[in-house]
Order: structure tokens, then C-alpha cells, then sequence
């Protein structure tokens, strides 16, 4: 599944930003430091927009091909912001072959965004995944921490009521 770019406006606090500028200083001379400063980097923000990408480039004297390649080839990487609420649904060959793929319709629906989006109000995002180890609940989905298995799409509308309560 190809990454998405946020189309949430990019917002920087000066904390963030002093923090981010120390990462990139400590980390100027070392190498592999592209893979160490992404991590440090969403650590800060939640996730890696291209705003913070062009300065770690630019910090660390490397091409922005080369940290955008990065940040995309890696799975932890993300570079769309993530909700208070972070949906996961499970695509593994047991969750799909039990009906995922109805249960990710369905939320995508519900919620008006696809997978690797969040929604503009920043209450939820939507990740959809390889696998998270749950197979004898399949289909599953996690909000944040909790799990949610042997779902069914009309199973979606009572645990979204549970966040927006």
C-alpha cells in the first residue's frame, strides 16, 4: 500500500521545533544518521510531513530523495498525522479471508477517509495493516490499545460511539 501525504496543514510549535534542530545537531556527523533523525523526528510530531523531512535534509546535508525514500520505504514511518483515536484494521490472510475488507469499507464510510488518512477534525485515523498477531479473532481491528475481534461491518457504528462520546 503506497503512503499518503497529509493534506492536514503543517503545524509547528517552537518547542518542536528547537527539539527537532537539536536531534538534527547531535546526529550532524554521524552515519546513518537520516534513519535516527525520522525517529526522533516523529517522535516530536506524531509523524514526518514534508516540512520536517526538508529540514532534516537540509540540517543533516542530504538530499531530500534520499530522507523522503526513507521515511517511505520503512513501515514505522508515517507521514500523515495520527488521531486522538488510531483505528488499525487487520488485511493478514485470516482477518481478510473472515471479511476485513467489509469491516475497512465500512469504516471508511463511517469516517469519510481512506487508510494512512486522518480525519480532519483529528479525532481518528485509519491504518490498515499486514498483520497483528490475533488471527484467532480475526477479523480484528485495534483502537490504539484496545482490540476488537470477529467483527462485522455493522460492529464498526458501536465501537466508533465509544470515542465520540
Amino acid at each position: 500500500m503506497q503512503k499518503r501525504i497529509s493534506t492536514i496543514p503543517f503545524t509547528d510549535t517552537p518547542e518542536q521545533h528547537e527539539k527537532l534542530l537539536a536531534v538534527i545537531e547531535s546526529l550532524k556527523n554521524e552515519k546513518g544518521a537520516v534513519m535516527a533523525a525520522l525517529h526522533k523526528a516523529q517522535d516530536i510530531y506524531g509523524y514526518l510531513p514534508i516540512e520536517v523531512q526538508k529540514e532534516i535534509a537540509r540540517g543533516l546535508d542530504v538530499s531530500l530523495e534520499e530522507v523522503y525514500g526513507v521515511s517511505t520505504f520503512y513501515s514505522q514511518f508515517s507521514l500523515t498525522p495520527k488521531g486522538k483515536y488510531n483505528i488499525s484494521i487487520c488485511l493478514g490472510t485470516a482477518c481478510y479471508v473472515k471479511g476485513a475488507d467489509k469491516v475497512l469499507d465500512h469504516l471508511v464510510a463511517k469516517l469519510g477517509i481512506q487508510p494512512e488518512e486522518c480525519t480532519p477534525d483529528g479525532v481518528f485515523s485509519l491504518t490498515a495493516c499486514r498483520c497483528i498477531g490475533a488471527c484467532g479473532l480475526a477479523p480484528v481491528l485495534t483502537v490504539n490499545e484496545d482490540v476488537y475481534g470477529r467483527l462485522v461491518p455493522e460492529d464498526v457504528d458501536k465501537i466508533l460511539a465509544k470515542y465520540t462520546a
